[in-house]
């Protein structure tokens, strides 16, 4: 009888949810797996160190794959894809924030060209699932349509696209239902749209319109989600509530009702304390990962063993503040909410020495974030939403960046010897875990 040989099967994989580089099939998808697996309790270390293949692999590897994954869900970062002011320009996008968090992206703000913004930055737009829009003035929405659409596109006929949940001020589901209705574009998945009710303090007495309150009885059902109004006990509103983040909104006073966005990342368990693990007699393996995840454990002698008995303490989450245009707040709600923000993004429209003409188009500057920054006790203050007259330092002409320094020296001289960031598009800046 002749040995003929099997035919030869080619894999195609998606490497684009992977924290690391792509790896060859047999001996690091292995690895991949049973770390997955030990990470949800089901496989002991020993199990993974001897493979069921007859392959052993080596421990460092083992250790040093798990801590990539470790480092890769805890991970956060802000990516600064726009911005600029009022219009999008060679050189500053219009508002677009991305927060990203475990391979998941939420954007903040989405002005025109946000897309292209996204298209040139290492981020996907498949990966978004959540959007908050600040205000509906059309530097911080008017891309909103596009992207959805060009989303919708990549997505092809994939049933499983999660569906995005969409944050804003009253009228902005009308705006994307109706826009598209009269494109007559279907949306390759799901979308929902919250809309928050603003309150009359929020913009001068004259620019208020009753038309941003939409009429329900002529609105489409799809896209409908939740009208969310003012909680006054609390002074916010409650947007997302699960089991990583907690995200509130607060007012903020524009010349249209603008809002302000406080995330905030949830305890999370404290490491497995190995030395009480050894002293009660706990086995490496499932064990190890029910301990982690908050589930007790009985032993082989008939103990109990609860995870307060072996984790250390709670790891504090982090928060994340982004404050649409505004020359100030409405309530205390801003204060409480920023209070001791990790990082807070305020925009500095104008430099201090046009503080009145910001004030009456509703805007602020460098000192006038500042102070709110130091009100809030915030550990870093982001500048942002720039007048395109103020160039990027890498893209100014000599003389041009004059300006520009001399925004971050205002900002700086309110907090004292606190550094204060001035955001360029494509800038990311990571969000360290808290000790």
């Amino acid at each position: 009888m002749s040995n003929s040989s099997s035919p030869s099967t080619t894999v195609t994989r998606d490497y684009s949810r992977s924290p690391f580089p792509i790896i060859p099939t047999g001996f690091g998808w292995h690895c991949l797996i049973s770390i997955r697996q030990m990470m949800c309790g089901k496989l002991s270390l020993c199990a993974i160190c001897t493979s069921p293949r007859g392959c052993a692999l080596p421990c460092f590897f083992v250790f040093w794959m798990f801590s990539m994954i470790w480092r890769w869900k805890m991970s956060m970062d802000v990516t600064f894809l726009g911005t600029g002011a009022a219009y999008p320009s060679p050189t500053r996008g219009a508002s677009a924030v991305v927060l990203r968090c475990e391979g998941e992206c939420w954007l903040f703000d989405c002005g025109e060209g946000t897309q292209t913004q996204l298209m040139k930055s290492q981020l996907k737009a498949g990966r978004i699932t959540k959007i908050f829009i600040t205000h509906l003035h059309g530097d911080h929405f008017f891309g909103l349509p596009g992207l959805l659409c060009t989303i919708s596109l990549q997505s092809g006929s994939a049933a499983t696209r999660p569906q995005i949940d969409i944050y804003g001020p009253a009228g902005l589901r009308d705006f994307i239902w109706r826009t598209m209705e009269l494109s007559h574009t279907e949306l390759a998945f799901p979308y929902v749209v919250h809309e928050l009710v603003p309150t009359a303090d929020q913009c001068p007495g004259e620019d208020q319109k009753e038309s941003a309150h939409v009429d329900e009885a002529d609105c489409a059902p799809k896209g409908q989600g939740r009208t969310i109004l003012l909680d006054a006990e609390e002074n916010s509103y409650c947007l997302v509530d699960d089991e990583q983040f907690v995200v509130k909104a607060f007012r903020l006073f524009h010349r249209i009702p603008s809002f302000g966005f406080s995330v905030v990342e949830k305890k999370r368990a404290g490491k497995l304390n190995a030395q009480k693990l050894r002293d009660l007699g706990v086995p490496p393996g499932p064990a190890y990962g029910k301990l982690k995840n908050g589930i007790s454990v009985v032993l082989d002698n008939g103990v109990t063993i609860s995870p307060q008995d072996v984790l250390k303490k709670p790891m504090v989450g982090r928060k994340i503040c982004i404050l649409g245009d505004c020359s100030g707040v409405v309530g205390d709600g801003a204060v409480r909410l920023c209070s001791e923000a990790d990082l807070l993004i305020h925009e500095a429209t104008l430099d201090d020495s046009q503080m009145d003409k910001a004030k009456e188009h509703g805007h602020s500057t460098p000192r006038m974030a500042a102070a709110f920054a130091k009100l809030c006790r915030a550990k870093r203050l982001v500048l942002t939403h720039f007048s395109q007259r103020y160039k990027p330092t890498a893209l100014a002409r000599e003389g041009e960046t004059d300006g520009l320094a001399e925004l971050k020296k205002q900002a700086e001289s309110v907090l004292e010897l606190q550094e204060v960031t001035l955001a360029e598009d494509f800038m990311v800046i990571g969000i360290p875990i808290k000790k």
